[in-house]
């Protein structure tokens, strides 16, 4: 079946964020729908939820991760959002662990989950691994379903770079220049990577994410990691590119590689009738975009 079928059987392509409190999650999401507005949250049923209502249950310390948000400026996403299970809380970790399971194997490929982005915040005084990370990494088998770690606020570590110049007496200006990029050498040979490297359920990637509270924020990298991720699979790729709607050239850049070069000189092309057909494959990269 072509993969333009499959991803109108789809509709919707669906993310677990996974992380502690405060690591930013809510923040991200916001930045990939292109919007400042809070998330519209529905049960299971797909009855929208009372925001008071939910607020009252998080204050009972209830929490359910069957529960999607949706942000109206880009209702193709679907996220579910894992409560933070830092102290290796058994409870929710066993909730986490089925619904990955139960998710990667639903018969509804509308229920699927497609991909599962874990946070981790780099602005913590340690900045390592909590005990329910550690169990999430080796004993949380996600099947088909890949994971992708986010180290957010990782501007924090400029922070600790630019003091450590400043304190050897590097000027303030070049002190904060130089800081990021000593930061990225920092971290690469550092233990946050050395640990995902030895667990027993590595991740696809990694990603780095700093000062995404800002105004300008670039959600563009994470777009392209998990894009290159899903990249073994032409139905989610073509559902997660044509879904974000926050970087036009990497429609661009997938139309041109997955559908032109195929369609260049081919006899489908050849007629009026096979340019509307052409256009109409290209098209399905760009389903936000309107033509006139």
């Amino acid at each position: 079946m072509d993969p333009s079928t499959i991803r109108k059987k789809i509709v919707r392509f669906r993310i677990l964020i996974v992380g502690r409190a405060n690591a930013g999650k809510t923040t991200i999401l916001q930045k990939v729908c292109n919007t400042r507005d809070n998330p519209e949250i529905y049960n299971s049923a797909g009855e929208k939820i009372d925001p008071a209502v939910l607020t009252a249950s998080r204050e009972r310390g209830l929490h359910d991760i069957e529960n999607e948000m949706v942000f109206q400026s880009n209702p193709g996403f679907v996220f579910h959002d894992s409560r933070g299970f830092e102290a290796g809380g058994e409870s929710e970790f066993n909730k986490v662990k089925a619904f990955i399971a139960e998710r990667s194997k639903e018969r509804d490929i509308k229920k699927r989950l497609h991909v599962i982005w874990y946070c981790i915040p780099m602005d913590e005084a340690s900045r390592s691994f909590t005990e329910g990370e550690r169990k999430f990494f080796s004993q949380c088998d996600t099947g088909s379903i890949p994971v992708i770690v986010l180290f957010t606020k990782f501007d924090a570590l400029y922070d600790v770079e630019f003091t450590r110049l400043r304190r050897k007496g590097t000027p303030r200006k070049d002190a904060k220049e130089q800081a990021p990029e000593l930061a990225k050498e920092s971290f690469a040979n550092g233990p946050q990577l050395n640990f995902l490297k030895d667990v027993r359920w590595r991740p696809k990637c990694h990603i780095c994410l700093p000062n995404m509270d800002s105004d300008d924020a670039d959600c563009g990298p994470l777009i392209e990691r998990t894009a290159e991720t899903l990249n073994s699979n032409e139905v989610l790729t073509q559902l997660f590119v044509s879904t974000q709607q926050t970087n036009l050239e990497l429609c661009m850049k997938y139309a041109v590689e997955r559908t032109l070069m195929k369609l260049v000189d081919s006899a489908q092309t050849t007629s009026d009738k096979g340019h509307g057909v052409a256009i109409g494959k290209l098209g399905i990269w760009f389903p936000h975009l309107w033509v006139r």
